[in-house]
């Protein structure tokens, strides 16, 4: 959510500008200042009325001493009045300030200057290649093949006791996945991140401050009566973390590695490269997470995307990275980079890194701050995905196939695999 100052005087101008870059219209920006005008009259009426109030009073007291009991009546009557104005007038100032920040919360971060401007996805630019296509001597497969003829994921099974778009994972490809998750954590663990992990389950009132839930709520899962949600990445708990509280500055970045299972309910219809393990309800992410003072963030925005580059070179997989553009980016962040896999059995390129600087825009819906000497300040919080293992072991069986249809094990992860170089199939 943006800071209402930026909504008062001449700053609106810098949202009304981000507006345009996004194609959308101002009415929800002149609706916010015009609310806040409101609020701060009916606010400035009701001190007017509480000084009012504090003077007839004290005529109440001259009244009695001076024993006009009619008088000091009629000002009693004037007292009740005013008490009950004021009860109104604080009653429409909390709701003005209710529908203000409803709406403000609908507006979007305001975005970075670097952001290129296009209508929708088509509009992303490459930032960068890594790695190159493979060439094969043979008909390469879809990741759905290489695990059905390897019996390395059961999706009817999981269909029977869960529905569709659950699985079980099986054999050499389930051991990779924890292969995955070790590396991982060790190599940002080495660079000063703490591992957390997370609740699976969030309220309400955290979800809001991290989220646009208007967006985001239905492909969520609710869990009642609990009235709580079933996480979709660790970035909104570890985000949520300092909710409501003033970090110390020395504490200050906070760096965190959080691994949890994430749910997803994936609503609509997919094409064929979104089938097998690449889209479903249930799978585990890995995540890194900034709380930023504010003069550093950019910084280390580019050092998540350079966390996220070291790891998936680490293990040769070719992929591109995309800066996203004004009609593809969200509500929240102001800044986005994806790495992008190569999948050449679906003969495209698709998304398996997001790397986000949010700014202050999370942090003002939360509340969370760190302690100035003029004051409180919103800290900035930043995240990325450093693996949904998932979708890493669909880059990689579909790059390291082999004609027979077992896969390398990347170099990097054979020490995890106790030296095994190839994933061979499950026997049942």
């Amino acid at each position: 959510m943006l800071d209402i100052e930026l909504f008062r005087e001449n700053t609106a101008n810098l949202i009304r500008a981000d507006h345009d870059k996004r194609g959308i219209s101002h009415d929800k920006i002149d609706r916010v200042i015009s609310l806040d005008n409101e609020w701060k009259n009916a606010l400035q009426k009701m001190e007017l009325a509480r000084r009012e109030r504090n003077e007839a009073a004290r005529n109440i007291s001259e009244a009695k001493k001076s024993g006009d009991a009619e008088r000091a009546d009629k000002i009693m009557l004037e007292v009740k009045n005013i008490g009950t104005a004021i009860s109104e007038l604080d009653n429409q100032a909390n709701n003005l300030l209710e529908q203000r920040d409803a709406i403000r919360m609908t507006i979007p971060n305001i975005l970075h200057d670097a952001v290129p401007v296009g209508a929708d996805e088509g509009g992303n630019t490459v930032h960068s290649l890594h790695g190159s296509k493979q060439e094969y001597d043979f008909d390469v497969r879809t990741h759905n093949e290489l695990i059905e003829m390897n019996n390395w994921v059961e999706l009817e099974r999981a269909a029977k006791i869960a529905g569709s778009r659950f699985f079980f994972l099986k054999g050499d490809l389930a051991r990779l996945e924890l292969a995955l998750q070790q590396h991982t954590i060790d190599l940002l663990t080495g660079k000063g991140f703490t591992f957390v992990q997370p609740p699976a389950m969030m309220n309400r009132a955290a979800y809001e401050g991290v989220t646009d839930l208007a967006d985001f709520e239905m492909v969520m899962y609710g869990v009642e009566p609990d009235k709580l949600y079933m996480i979709a990445t660790s970035e909104h708990p570890l985000t949520a973390m300092f909710m409501d509280e003033v970090i110390e500055p020395s504490l200050l970045p906070i760096k965190m590695v959080g691994i949890s299972q994430c749910f997803r309910r994936e609503v609509g219809a997919h094409g064929l490269s979104d089938r097998g393990i690449w889209r479903v309800h249930q799978f585990t992410k890995i995540e890194q997470i900034i709380l930023s003072h504010p003069d550093d963030s950019w910084q280390h925005h580019e050092e998540l995307l350079q966390n996220c580059i070291e790891l998936w070179d680490s293990l040769e997989i070719h992929y591109e990275v995309v800066n996203i553009c004004t009609g593809d980016m969200g509500t929240v962040a102001a800044r986005k980079y994806d790495l992008e896999a190569w999948l050449p059995g679906a003969g495209s390129y698709k998304e398996v890194v997001s790397c986000s600087n949010c700014t202050d825009y999370q942090a003002n819906r939360l509340r969370m701050r760190y302690r100035t000497s003029e004051g409180n300040e919103s800290v900035h919080t930043l995240n990325s995905t450093a693996v949904a293992t998932s979708r890493a072991l669909v880059a990689i069986m579909e790059q390291n196939q082999l004609a027979d249809g077992r896969v390398e094990i990347p170099k990097v992860l054979q020490p995890f695999m106790g030296g095994q170089t190839t994933l061979e199939p499950c026997q049942w």
